[in-house]
């Protein structure tokens, strides 16, 4: 494909941007992907996929259809769409990390061009497309946002391993940083998606996606501290969840767990939080206790397998514990922010033996000695005991709990007596 004439270009072909540029190919857009990373580059351009929810065989169809991956920025100049899907962690204090995105707008800045579209889709903060985005690119080619070139924030809402909802049947947010800066961007993605949303700009934009973590964030908190006091209690929370969610208005299920992973929940409403305190000076407090109960959730975890272990005659120290799935969702390998890892550390301090199996994770490093179990009934059996972390499907769970001493399940996927239930 001639890089020179692109319908998208998107910067930064990761579990954001790969999905992003598959859909456009799939709609008939000249498609092109840009990332700082060769390996990715070349990985793509053989045909080999980085990302779970895409398959080798479905970047061989986007090859086909005329998607080619570079590193040379030079691309920026020929797409009529420019969209930026860069990671954008935590940064030191608090805050979201824009280093990411500056570099990537930098890059834009010094290609771009009358009449082009840039969006932002990367998490950040309520006011970054215009305070931080607009600025750079201004600067960098000055030409002026909403008159010479269209600019726009749309939130990511790509759920992996989602088998139901994906990019095109999910609804889009799109908000621009004018009127008309908002028909081109709802125009553009009109021809990938089914459901285009209109924000009534950037800011709304931006905080629409940190409303929609913050929600999930909060109430997940809440079961997690109803998780504690109801195993105190002899209440099954589990149960009560079942009960009350038969109610068909005014209540949505939502589960306790270990802690929370990957990017959205443990690092979205934290966003939020850190713009509340450094804008208006004072603290959000439903984000920063929601924060604070779901980063015990491993600590919490790794307090009841002692008291498992003691009250079946056995020390923590040099216990055997295997832990079931390492990553931060079912059925998928991602493991950032997986809460396995706060675990297997707490668990190492009280001096038990830490192995762990996973279907979709070879190499495991924890920061703590760590065994990976090649057969899991063997570990099973062999383990003083075993806490199911992450639910793969691939895990009979009754089953396993047969061959278990001590089976500890943070994730209520348990039905038989035996087991010990968060």
């Amino acid at each position: 494909m001639d890089t020179h004439r692109l319908d998208l270009l998107v910067l930064g072909l990761g579990y954001v941007g790969l999905p992003l540029a598959q859909e456009a190919a799939r709609a008939g857009l000249r498609v092109g992907g840009l990332d700082v990373s060769p390996a990715v580059v070349a990985g793509l351009n053989a045909g080999r996929s980085h990302v779970d929810d895409i398959a080798d065989a479905e970047v061989a169809a986007m090859l086909a259809a005329g998607f080619v991956a570079t590193a040379d920025e030079a691309a920026i100049a020929g797409a009529e769409a420019v969209v930026v899907c860069v990671p954008t962690p935590l940064g030191e204090a608090g805050g979201p990390d824009l280093s990411a995105v500056r570099s990537a707008v930098a890059a834009i800045g010094r290609h771009l061009r009358p009449g082009q579209l840039v969006v932002l889709e990367s998490t950040t903060y309520p006011g970054t497309t215009d305070e931080v985005v607009r600025p750079l690119l201004e600067e960098a080619s000055g030409l002026v946002a909403g008159d010479d070139f269209h600019l726009a924030f749309s939130p990511e809402r790509i759920d992996p391993g989602n088998p139901e909802w994906g990019l095109a049947n999910t609804p889009k947010i799109v908000g621009g940083l004018t009127p008309r800066c908002t028909d081109r961007a709802a125009a553009f993605y009109g021809k990938l998606v089914e459901r285009v949303v209109t924000a009534s700009g950037t800011r709304e934009a931006e905080t629409a996606k940190l409303l929609e973590n913050t929600y999930r964030h909060i109430n997940i908190a809440l079961v997690n501290e109803m998780a504690r006091f109801c195993h105190e209690l002899g209440i099954d929370l589990w149960d009560a969840i079942r009960c009350a969610a038969t109610k068909p208005f005014g209540f949505e299920a939502f589960f306790p767990g270990p802690g929370v992973g990957g990017h959205c929940i443990p690092i979205d409403p934290n966003y939020l939080s850190h713009s509340v305190r450094s804008r208006l000076g004072y603290p959000f407090r439903f984000v920063e206790l929601a924060q604070e109960i779901n980063a015990t959730m491993p600590s919490y975890v790794a307090r009841r397998v002692q008291d498992l272990l003691n009250d079946h005659g056995q020390a923590a120290y040099g216990a055997r514990v295997l832990l079931l799935g390492v990553t931060y969702k079912p059925d998928i390998s991602d493991q950032r922010e997986s809460p396995a890892v706060p675990l297997a550390r707490h668990l190492h301090g009280l001096g038990a033996e830490v192995g762990y199996h996973d279907p979709r994770v070879v190499d495991w490093d924890p920061g703590v000695p760590v065994t990976r179990a090649d057969d899991l009934f063997d570990a099973v059996a062999a383990a003083d005991l075993v806490v199911l972390v992450q639910a793969h499907h691939a895990y009979d769970v009754d089953e396993l709990v047969r061959h278990a001493a001590l089976f500890f399940d943070t994730r209520g996927r348990t039905t038989s007596a035996e087991a010990h239930r968060l």
